[in-house]
């Protein structure tokens, strides 16, 4: 086999890969994702914690909100940031695939359920075996 041989087909075979449908929609999902947790993080330093902050007396920035212990600053507002980043899109995901894709993988689940799959080679084969020996009795 010639070298020119083999680097075609290795890029067949990556061609084949990458342009499954599944790899695809991967990718479309980690962009859709990381956008999507861009706006979530704007929304929680931009909206929920300046909020949070008014509400809560002492000082009105929660980007200041620290600890000084022995001269080291241990920031604290800067992680109830994170954490309350975190759980919106914890939240979100949760409704989007148990209570929206859950809900589709039902459907699925009972269309499944009501048709069975065809018997497989070995099955008719068993099948067509049975009733040859029903006819001879």
């Amino acid at each position: 086999m010639k070298v020119t041989d083999k680097s075609l087909s290795l890029f067949n075979e990556f061609k084949a890969f990458a342009l499954k449908g599944n790899v695809i929609d991967l990718a479309v999902a980690v962009i859709i994702g990381a956008a999507f947790g861009k706006i979530v993080d704007s929304l929680v330093k931009h909206i929920i914690m300046p909020a949070i902050s008014v509400v809560i007396p002492g000082q009105h920035d929660y980007l200041g909100w620290k600890f000084v212990i022995d001269g080291k600053v241990i920031p604290y507002g800067l992680f109830i940031g994170e954490v309350v980043n975190f759980l919106i899109v914890a939240a979100a995901l949760f409704f989007f695939i148990v209570k929206f894709l859950g809900w589709v993988m039902r459907n699925k689940k009972a269309e499944a359920a009501a048709s069975p799959p065809p018997p497989t080679l070995d099955q008719q084969l068993l099948i067509e075996i049975r009733d040859l020996l029903k006819k001879s009795h």
